[in-house]
Parts: structure tokens; sequence; C-alpha cells
């Protein structure tokens, strides 16, 4: 039994000749274009390949010469099938056979036995230079076209993206407008400071703020990934503590681990650790890590914290937990502005996606990085975190260039 490559894009082509062959004892392997058609031939080389000739892709002329070129089909038979194509041209540039369209049933498997068996065709050698440079020629405007169609493609995906960022730059000030008084007024409520307020109506009020906090830190991500993309994302130059800012962050997050029923185990050295740099960023950079590990940890988990001085000049932060971690397949995209492992709208958690970069853009604009490990081997204040591990460095002076307001 042969195995044998049928690279057809008409299905009712496809169906004759896989019942033909298969009740003569072969397998039959179908391509529905050149493209597909060449890779299956690589992967698994087949025994003989039927190519039509008018094909989707690579045609098959193309076809026939870049089998040609790959030396574990040395020897294969290749036939050209067509309604269209010309013998000599097909012959000139590889194939052992030609066979006319509409093919005989009561003969075409005993066609292909013979091909199989080493029966081939040759064009006359005085016509085959010529038939090649016609072809050449013929490939070449092929590729220019198709170039110009890539080129045309690309330029209105950069239009697209381009339009993409100004789109998220616009409705971020849009609404951040309006939300300044929103934020200020529900304050004031809180505080009594435009009157006394019930017990009901405070409870209220402080879920409001809630949702307005949450808001307001969406909506600070998309103007900072906007600044990231159009590379205007920039940073202070000013004193202060990593440790300092580490707590700060730490205690920004402390609802919403008590929240989740997580433990948040901490390793912390004794303070200060002065750097020059932008604390609010970083602190909201930290956020985020914590944020996220809290995301994605099942209730009863822990969450670990630790902060160290590492050598050449930087401090580190390592946030890891007891998660699930991350498909090896999905680690490199982790920190490309909008995307998510799971994407879905009925993904079980919220975000749009914009966190882990500002997190990466925000440490390399400090000096230093943040890498992802996972599964993890952490142990933090002796409890051992096998999910996921971000560790975040920045330098103790960030460099001058990425620090300019």
């Amino acid at each position: 039994m042969a195995k044998i490559l049928h690279i057809e894009d008409d299905a009712a082509n496809r169906l004759l000749v896989r019942k033909l062959l298969t009740s003569a004892g072969h397998e039959v392997i179908d391509a529905v274009d050149g493209l597909e058609g060449v890779r299956l031939a690589v992967a698994d080389p087949p025994d003989l390949v039927l190519v039509d000739i008018n094909i989707p892709g690579l045609d098959g002329f193309e076809v026939t010469l870049r089998l040609r070129g790959e030396p574990k089909l040395t020897g294969v038979p290749i036939v050209a099938i067509t309604a269209e194509g010309n013998r000599e041209t097909s012959l000139a540039v590889g194939c052992d056979g030609f066979l006319q369209k509409p093919i005989d049933a009561r003969s075409f498997a005993m066609v292909i036995g013979k091909y199989l068996k080493g029966a081939r065709e040759t064009a006359p050698a005085a016509e085959t230079s010529n038939h090649l440079r016609q072809q050449s020629q013929r490939i070449v405007a092929h590729l220019e076209q198709k170039v110009a169609e890539l080129s045309q493609a690309n330029q209105k995906l950069r239009d697209l993206d381009a339009a993409r960022t100004e789109f998220y730059r616009n409705v971020s000030h849009e609404l951040a407008t309006p939300m300044t008084p929103i934020v200020g007024y529900v304050k004031m409520l809180i505080d009594e400071e435009l009157g006394p307020v019930s017990k009901a109506q405070g409870k209220a009020l402080r879920a409001m703020d809630d949702c307005v906090r949450r808001l307001r830190s969406i909506i600070d991500n998309l103007l900072d990934v906007t600044g990231l993309e159009t590379g205007k994302l920039r940073f202070l130059h000013a004193e202060y503590d990593f440790l300092d800012t580490t707590r700060r962050a730490i205690a920004q997050t402390a609802d919403k681990f008590d929240e989740a029923k997580l433990t948040l185990v901490e390793q912390l050295p004794r303070g200060p650790l002065t750097a020059i740099g932008d604390a609010g960023r970083l602190q909201r950079a930290i956020v985020q890590l914590l944020e996220n590990a809290a995301k994605f940890t099942p209730a009863g988990g822990t969450v670990g914290v630790r902060v160290e001085r590492i050598a050449s000049g930087h401090y580190e932060i390592c946030v890891a937990d007891t998660g699930p971690g991350i498909p090896p397949d999905r680690q490199a995209r982790m920190f490309e502005p909008f995307y998510q492992v799971d994407g879905s709208p009925t993904r079980l958690h919220g975000g749009v996606g914009v966190g882990l970069a500002i997190v990466r853009r925000t440490a390399r604009g400090l000096g230093g990085d943040v890498r992802l490990t996972s599964p993890c081997n952490e142990i933090i204040d002796g409890v051992h975190l096998t999910g996921a591990a971000f560790s975040l460095t920045v330098a103790w002076r960030a460099p001058n260039e990425a620090l300019q307001k």
C-alpha cells in the first residue's frame, strides 16, 4: 500500500481520487492548497504526490519546484493532474507525469501504479530551458504581486494600530475628566462634609467609593499603556525608600487578600532601602503584581512577598503564589499589552490585560526588569510557593534618560 498526497482545492475531485485510490489499496492524504501540501509533504514524505496546477496559495508549478528542492523528497514522483496546465511546463519544472482532467476512472489507479513502480515522463531538453525561463518570470511577477499586497496589508495594520492607540488615549482622557468630581464628591459624602448620612447610606457610599477607585485604576492603566505604546510614559526623579514603597503597596491590597481568603506572608529586610526614581509608579507596579497574584490564587492559598538587595546595584521584590501557575506556551506573551491567558467574555477573572505590560515598562524605566517563573520553587518566610513568581528589579539609581519628566 502506498501513501499518496493529493493537493487539490476542489472537494469533488478530492473525493473521486480518494475513492479510486483507496479502492486500489492506497492511503490518500488530502491538502486543499499549495502551502498545506508542501507542509504535509515535508513533515511526512509520501510515496507519490498528485498536484493540481491551478490551486490557491502556491500553484502546482511552484509546489513542484519547492518539493524538488527538498532532500528528503528526492525520488518521490510528482504527477500533475489538471484541466488547465501545460504538459511541457509541468515536466520542465520537475513533474514526472501529467494527467489531463477529467480523469479516466477505469484506468486511473493503474496509471498511478505505474508511476509508483518507476514510470517517468521527460520533457525535450531543447524545450525545458525555455519553459523554465517563462515559469521563473511568472513566479517573479507573482512574488511582486504578493509583496505589494503584503505591503498594503502591513500599512493598513499600522494605520489601525495607530487609530487604536489614539482611541484608547481619547477614551481614557474623556473618562478621566468626569471621574475627578465623582471621586471628590463621594469622598466628601463619606466624610459627611455635605451633611450627616445614615448607616445604610454610609455603607452604600463606601461600596460606591470602592467601585469608583477600581474604575479610576482601570482608567489610569489605560492612560499608562497608551503612554507606553507612544513612548510618552515619563518617570519622576526623586529619592524614595524601596522598602517603604513595598509596604505601602501591601497595605493598599490588604483588603483584596482578606476578601479572597488568602494568606499573605512577607520576608522583608531592615530598612531603609534608599533609591532614586519614581516611587508612585513603582508602588502601582507592585500593586499590579500583588493583585495579579490575589486574582489567580484559589481561596485558602498563600501569596508571598520577598524584598532583598541584589548584586549590581539593584533591589528586587519577588511576588510568588500557590496558584495553578501559567502554561509554558503562554508565558512569552504575559507582558504584552491587552494579552490575557483567558481573554473570553466568560472568563473567571476581570481586568483588561494591561497591568503586567505596565509593570515591565515601569521596571525597565527604573533601570531594572521583571521576569516570570512558572512553576516556581520559592520559599518565603518558611512557606513553599510553587505557582507563579514575578521578580521585579529596579536600580538604586535609574538611568537619567528614563527618569526625565
